[in-house]
């Protein structure tokens, strides 16, 4: 199995609807659902021009990260950043999360001793709602694609279970990219051109981070290592969703 490793820098959270999210000490996953408390929590979609469109559609958004080498790049052109600022729940360091396939395991803590294993709890049914709702929504084809990329993580990981070799660690199904809105500009005048870029062919990059799904539930907390699993080749890249 191919694996990357990084680190939890912060988290937050926040029960209302607001652009910017105050950091937390700790945030609490919830599976199948996303952060205890958070205003995107649900099965539907939750971000409110989404629902305006569509309250039909599968909350595939439910947790958000961004990396913090961002705020660095961001910081050479003038703009101050600090984490949460962006909306994410979870900023990492180390780990390349707009790089990961679509369908990426995302574990956060330490790997488990042979002792914990057999105390994880079985992930059979913690998608079913999401699942159930894409399964009744009409599906644009990133999101077609990433709800099936979800789909097969659960597999993989109700597989692992059959095998002794179940994971209780909290973990996050990687479904895609955040495609970056107005609101930087409103956070920060001019922002938005710096987390939206152009690849060498002239392809557009949206630096703005990942959207996920609650996988295990469980705590998280700075300092937190981050294991990648990445799913089998060959691998599809993010898409916004």
């Amino acid at each position: 199995m191919e694996t990357a490793h990084g680190e939890v820098t912060s988290v937050s959270r926040n029960d209302v609807y607001s652009f910017t999210k105050p950091t937390r000490d700790e945030i609490v996953l919830v599976a199948g659902v996303g952060i205890e408390g958070d205003s995107h929590a649900g099965v539907n979609v939750r971000h409110k021009s989404r629902v305006r469109v569509d309250p039909t559609q599968p909350n595939l958004r439910q947790v958000h990260l961004i990396h913090q080498e961002l705020f660095a790049d961001v910081a050479r052109k003038g703009y101050e950043v600090r984490p949460g600022n962006l909306g994410e729940n979870v900023t990492t360091r180390g780990i390349d999360l707009l790089g990961l396939p679509v369908g990426t395991i995302l574990r956060f803590g330490p790997a488990p001793g042979e002792a914990a294993v057999p105390d994880a709890a079985s992930v059979v049914g913690m998608l079913t709602g999401v699942l159930t709702a894409a399964e009744s929504a009409t599906l644009n084809e990133p999101t077609a694609r990433a709800t099936e990329a979800v789909r097969a993580a659960l597999a993989r990981e109700a597989a692992a279970e059959t095998t002794a070799a179940a994971d209780p660690r909290p973990a996050l199904v990687v479904a895609g990219l955040r495609n970056p809105c107005q609101q930087i500009n409103t956070f920060q005048p001019g922002l938005l051109k710096e987390v939206i870029g152009h690849d060498e062919s002239g392809g557009l990059v949206r630096k703005g981070g990942i959207m996920t799904v609650v996988l295990r539930g469980g705590t998280i907390r700075p300092g937190d290592a981050i294991t990648a699993e990445l799913p089998p080749r060959p691998h599809a890249a993010l898409e916004p969703i």
